[in-house]
């Protein structure tokens, strides 16, 4: 065989499927601290938890000559917060772990703030704050999933590229809405 074939064992990977079964999606070849992987997984959830909910909030309280067009930019982005929570609590519990939607200490799991905001501008900003530390965080988990867990890096993967065009349609409306800060 020539270098850099692939050689793998089907008997062994066939024996090795027959162990510990009870595992799931979890088999001998998982490589991350499935601790570690699980404690992180149920901090993205608080984040995409609470960012649904200020989101929402921001909807509903969008007020002013611009409200309209960056209230259905706030549903649209709530909505997307929820599709992460979802795909990230499918992955905990594939995982063999728990999903954590106890609102109890939801603020301290989420590395996302929970701030209102008082006019547009500052629920704007906010949003994009948050979105700004879901990127920085989610880029960590990404690095250190690296190959160890390649579904999990994947699926943040996704979701980090999501809440970078959501930071980018934040920091449009800014531009938008607040001149200076361009």
């Amino acid at each position: 065989m020539a270098k850099g074939d692939f050689i793998t064992d089907v008997k062994e990977i066939r024996r090795r499927a027959r162990q510990h079964i009870e595992r799931g999606a979890v088999t001998e070849g998982y490589k991350a601290n499935r601790t570690t992987v699980l404690k992180l997984l149920n901090e993205a959830l608080a984040t995409e938890i609470v960012c649904n909910l200020r989101y929402r909030r921001h909807y509903f309280m969008a007020m002013g000559i611009h409200a309209q067009p960056v209230a259905a930019e706030f549903l649209q982005h709530a909505t997307e917060e929820l599709q992460h929570a979802d795909q990230i609590a499918a992955r905990i519990t594939q995982l063999g772990g728990e999903p954590n939607f106890n609102p109890d200490g939801l603020l301290t799991r989420s590395h996302a703030e929970y701030v209102e905001g008082e006019s547009l501008v500052d629920m704007i900003r906010e949003d994009l704050v948050a979105e700004r530390i879901a990127i920085d965080s989610y880029g960590e988990m990404v690095r250190y999933l690296g190959n160890n867990d390649p579904t999990t890096r994947r699926m943040m993967e996704g979701i980090l590229a999501m809440e970078e065009e959501h930071a980018d349609d934040m920091a449009d409306l800014l531009t938008t809405l607040d001149p200076t800060k361009a």
